[in-house]
Parts: C-alpha cells; structure tokens; sequence
C-alpha cells in the first residue's frame, strides 16, 4: 500500500510541476470532438466526455502497467 500512495504522489508533482512551467502542452484536452460545451447568456456548461475516456483509458494502462512491475 505505502508503494501506491509513493508513486500516487510522486506522479501528482511531476504532474503538477508540467502542468505549471508548460501548460500550453495541454491546451488541446477539454476541446476535443465529443466534449459538449453549452452557453446560454450567463450559464456555462461543460461535460467532457471524450477527455474522460481519455483519461480513463490512460489511467487504466498505467496502472495496469505498475501492478506487473511491483509484482
């Protein structure tokens, strides 16, 4: 369990440490085809399906992948 949360926390900062010095490499997620944005006067709606699956298939691959090699 303490290797999960290690790992967990260190891919958060890497994350987080790209995310703050090159934030235009993500400029693309959130406006891919099948995201449905809606706006109507003052109301805003934002349901990212395709970036979830996205998300969700990568997630799914990196763990998978981290479960062999901790194994």
């Amino acid at each position: 369990m303490a290797r999960w949360i290690i790992l967990s926390g260190i891919i958060l900062v890497i994350t987080g440490i790209v995310l703050h010095l090159a934030p235009w490499l993500f400029n693309w997620f959130g406006r891919l085809p099948g995201d449905i944005r809606i706006e109507r006067g003052r109301s805003y709606i934002f349901i990212p399906i395709s970036s979830m699956i996205i998300v969700s298939l990568l997630l799914t691959i990196l763990v998978n992948i981290a479960r062999r090699i901790m194994e």
